[in-house]
């Protein structure tokens, strides 16, 4: 939820003629994380993350459904160096006159301070593929017409046959302002069902938890079905590294057994989690989730041999986990809080943020093209 009560003014990212992925460090893609609360907590909360993020140096994926609620939130923003993106509201129909105006508005008033825009995909892209896309390139062709205007990024999250958002992609290639956002864990996610479910036909994996007694009768199958998770991504990318077309990244590990999301799903993953089980396999208390480090090793590297550093932008939207971290130098932000747990939460929050954004800083440096 926004405050009503205004943040203290900062700095917003200084506008550039090349607004698509500004970064400080030419040698690596920009690299972002979900800048936002997602925990119950006043403006201080923002205040943690703004000093975190700052520290790690990352820049900032952040959800707004208005303009002046992005407004609001970059005021917490610490790091005028570092790229930003907005995610604007999940129910964006594009086929909808008015939601093609909130993108280009969106655009307009954000020229030069964003390097993109991120919609979700929706069922038109199979129902009514034409109409879909011609609605995609009249936003695209609005966007060229706006100085500076952010690339908009179409995101896999609605789980359609990913071969149709692939198409829908390649057929916007003439597009200059208007590409994709690979959500690994999306695509993962559908890759494992479907393998699985060509194992179980009707069966969901995502409807197993650790303690169903079919479990160890399954675990095999299920495990090669994960495994399929990353050879589709890596399809999924070497389809779409069209040069000059920049791609983003949504980054996130899952698994069908994961039951720590406080949003009830299975993805939204650190790249460093194992999925605890109540029984050993091959030896081992813990399966790998799809990707892991090496996996998100793939991943970079194949989006960097394909689309080289200045055209590829990875956010680590990882969810929030149980876990509790003193504030240490941060204690002066909640002077004002009696229970401290949900700032520590919090920071718990951030700390595995940057955990994984150190390792994907090394893997992007080894991975340079």
């Amino acid at each position: 939820m926004k405050s009503t009560t205004p943040p203290t003014p900062s700095v917003l990212p200084h506008p550039s003629s090349d607004t698509r992925h500004p970064s400080s460090d030419t040698r690596q893609p920009p690299l972002l994380a979900l800048f936002q609360k997602r925990i119950e907590g006043d403006d201080a909360l923002l205040r943690l993350a703004s000093l975190r993020f700052r520290e790690a140096g990352l820049g900032a994926e952040c959800y707004a459904e208005s303009i002046e609620e992005l407004e609001w939130l970059l005021g917490f923003w610490p790091n005028p160096d570092r790229p930003v993106v907005a995610h604007l509201k999940r129910e964006l129909d594009v086929l909808v006159e008015a939601d093609r105006d909130h993108i280009h508005d969106f655009a307009a008033a954000f020229g030069g301070r964003l390097c993109g825009l991120v919609i979700h995909d929706q069922p038109e892209l199979a129902t009514r593929p034409n109409r879909y896309r011609a609605a995609l390139r009249a936003i695209g062709a609005r966007l060229e017409a706006v100085p500076n205007s952010p690339p908009l990024f179409v995101e896999y999250a609605t789980g359609l046959e990913t071969a149709l958002f692939v198409e829908t992609l390649q057929a916007l290639h003439d597009s200059e302002r208007v590409s994709g956002c690979l959500d690994i864990g999306h695509l993962g996610l559908r890759q494992v069902r479907t393998a699985y479910a060509a194992r179980h036909p009707g069966s969901d994996p995502c409807n197993l938890t650790p303690q169903s007694a079919e479990l160890t009768s399954v675990i095999d199958d299920l495990q090669e079905s994960v495994e399929s998770a990353l050879n589709l991504v890596l399809a999924v990318i070497e389809a779409l590294a069209v040069p000059a077309k920049p791609l983003h990244f949504h980054l996130h590990d899952g698994h069908p057994l994961s039951t720590t999301s406080p949003f009830g799903v299975t993805d939204h993953l650190s790249f460093l989690d194992e999925i605890p089980i109540p029984f050993e396999h091959h030896g081992r208390c813990a399966l790998p989730p799809m990707f892991g480090p090496c996996g998100l090793a793939a991943v970079v590297a194949s989006a960097l041999r394909g689309l080289g550093p200045e055209r590829v932008s990875l956010s680590l939207e990882i969810h929030p986990v149980d876990g509790l971290l003193p504030l240490g130098h941060a204690t002066p932000l909640f002077l004002h809080w009696l229970d401290k747990a949900n700032a520590e939460r919090m920071n718990h929050w951030l700390s595995v943020l940057q955990q994984n954004h150190n390792l994907l800083k090394a893997l992007c440096h080894h991975a340079r093209p």
